[in-house]
């Protein structure tokens, strides 16, 4: 098990660290047209991988699955440090992602085949518990490994660590379920979903920045969506062993899980990644002290991850379920009263509540997953939720960038001149603006010299203008953040109608907590 959770914290941690290092890449590598594809590689291939990956390991057996995830994984570091192009860069990544979405839902599923049910709780909240450590660390590593060292090693790193996750798990693993003499894999099912995957994840990340949302090109994107989604279900009915067994709608708890993994992936990843834009851009941190303050909520979601995992037996799911979206409706809020002068404490408090909010969900949700799933299932029950998640923090960050973007428009329409107003982008591409140039003044300076300001009304105007620019951006942020909230208190409703019950054919242990039996 503590193989397992290594390898789980170095794919987590890899999904996020290139965030504070990527300016350091682009401009070893060269290829700036390319910086977004640094993280999408990942991401698009992990998320592909993530379902294929959860079936395979019932079908063959966790542990092949998980030395080959971790190969793959190690391979695409090693060569990942040693790029010379940005082709070649992003082509590792995509290889890490490969191997992270192999180790992340094996992993998970793998405390089904070590820990009886009565335990899974415990293991899976310490899992919760490293999913936080390794997401929120990931930028902290990359930036001080980046400045006092190389972004090389960012890397290297990994190798050590996969050694040490290769020879604590390749002695003893789950032997497979199943008899290998008669497996029948999706190989239809897997393409058609890895196809639709690919499009909605590709449409929801350059959806109003590559293309216009409402366009040619979205519209495409959705109907290719559409016709994949109804060619998937088609091929699933008929599949022997089907990669997301059509009877799995009929699993309320994987159902309801499902539903909630998505809203928690979509508030977690969507305040995390905009909490940290408003740290820089408004408090005026550094990355590395943006980064470095990020681990309160951290802190917030180990406490609460180990504890209801501790707990789960005596308290059963609702109680975590329920406060779970309320303390982070707290956080969200907090967050949402930031402005221009908050403080670092303030801050730091608010990222704490929130972490503290989700660390109540995630464990929970996957010990009833498991609880609920027949042994044969399991990798595929749990890769479904964690798919889910996966998605929902993708489309997350697109939500909070939409809904940051419509806002600021109507911000700056109100606080800037109309002059200035109608001279600069009414997105938060405006920010551009106020990074210096050559002449150590704001980018907006130049602007209003060009729209008719003289160089000695600059020096009055443009630290106002600069900070009506901040404000607008501060409080189309504070409005993503309450709308996210008001969002995640759907998951109070599905925490209360929340019930686990054993399959049919399952043993007499005891899969729930004996307060909601």
């Amino acid at each position: 098990m503590f193989g397992l959770g290594l390898a789980m914290l170095t794919a987590c941690f890899d999904g996020t660290i290139v965030g504070t290092c990527a300016p350091a890449i682009v401009a070893d590598l060269k290829g700036a047209e390319l910086y977004a594809w640094m993280v999408t590689a990942y991401m698009l291939c992990e998320t592909v991988m993530i379902p294929i990956s959860g079936k395979l390991s019932d079908l063959y057996g966790r542990k092949p699955l998980f030395l080959i995830g971790l190969t793959l994984f190690v391979s695409g570091s090693i060569v990942a440090g040693l790029s010379t192009s940005m082709e070649m860069f992003i082509v590792c990544r995509a290889v890490q992602g490969l191997g992270g979405g192999i180790l992340i839902p094996v992993a998970t599923a793998a405390v089904a085949d070590l820990y009886s049910p009565r335990e899974r709780a415990k293991m899976q909240g310490i899992l919760g518990a490293v999913f936080g450590i390794g997401s929120g660390i990931g930028p902290l590593i990359g930036g001080y490994i980046t400045e006092y060292i190389s972004w090389h090693w960012i890397f290297y790193i990994n190798v050590p660590l996969a050694a040490a996750a290769f020879i604590l798990t390749i002695k003893k693993f789950p032997a497979p379920i199943g008899s290998k003499d008669d497996v029948h894999i999706d190989k239809v099912g897997m393409l058609l979903l890895s196809l639709m995957l690919v499009d909605v994840l590709l449409f929801f990340e350059f959806g109003g920045d590559k293309f216009d949302w409402v366009s040619p090109v979205s519209l495409a994107m959705v109907a290719v969506a559409l016709v994949l989604l109804a060619l998937f279900i088609l091929t699933e009915r008929k599949a022997v062993e089907p990669i997301l067994a059509p009877h799995l709608i009929r699993n309320k708890v994987v159902v309801k899980a499902a539903l909630f993994m998505f809203i928690f992936g979509l508030a977690m990843m969507g305040a995390m990644t905009y909490s940290s834009m408003f740290s820089i851009y408004v408090l005026g941190f550094s990355v590395l002290d943006s980064a470095f303050y990020s681990l309160a909520l951290v802190l917030g979601m180990m406490i609460t991850a180990l504890s209801s995992g501790a707990l789960l037996m005596k308290t059963g799911y609702r109680p975590w379920l329920i406060a779970g979206p309320l303390i982070t409706f707290a956080g969200l809020y907090l967050l949402s009263q930031m402005t221009i002068g908050t403080t670092v404490e303030y801050y730091v408090i608010c990222l704490f509540v929130f972490g503290v909010g989700l660390g109540c969900m995630m464990g929970v949700i996957m010990t009833a997953v498991q609880n609920s799933s027949k042994p044969s299932e399991m990798g595929m029950t749990t890769s479904a939720v964690n798919l889910i998640r996966s998605v929902g923090a993708t489309i997350g960050t697109a939500v909070f960038a939409m809904l940051i973007g419509n806002k600021i428009n109507g911000e700056l329409y109100s606080l800037l001149p109309p002059d200035i107003y109608a001279a600069v982008p009414h997105s938060t591409g405006v920010l551009d603006l106020l990074v210096p140039d050559a002449t150590g003044l704001p980018g907006i300076a130049s602007v209003m010299l060009q729209i008719g300001y003289l160089p000695a009304q600059l020096v009055t105007e443009v630290p106002k203008v600069v900070n009506e620019i901040l404000l607008a951006f501060a409080n189309s942020v504070d409005f993503a953040f309450i709308a996210g909230g008001c969002l995640i208190l759907v998951l109070v409703v599905i925490g209360i109608i929340f019930k686990v019950e054993r399959p049919k054919d399952v043993d007499n242990e005891v899969l729930i907590p004996e307060t909601e039996e």
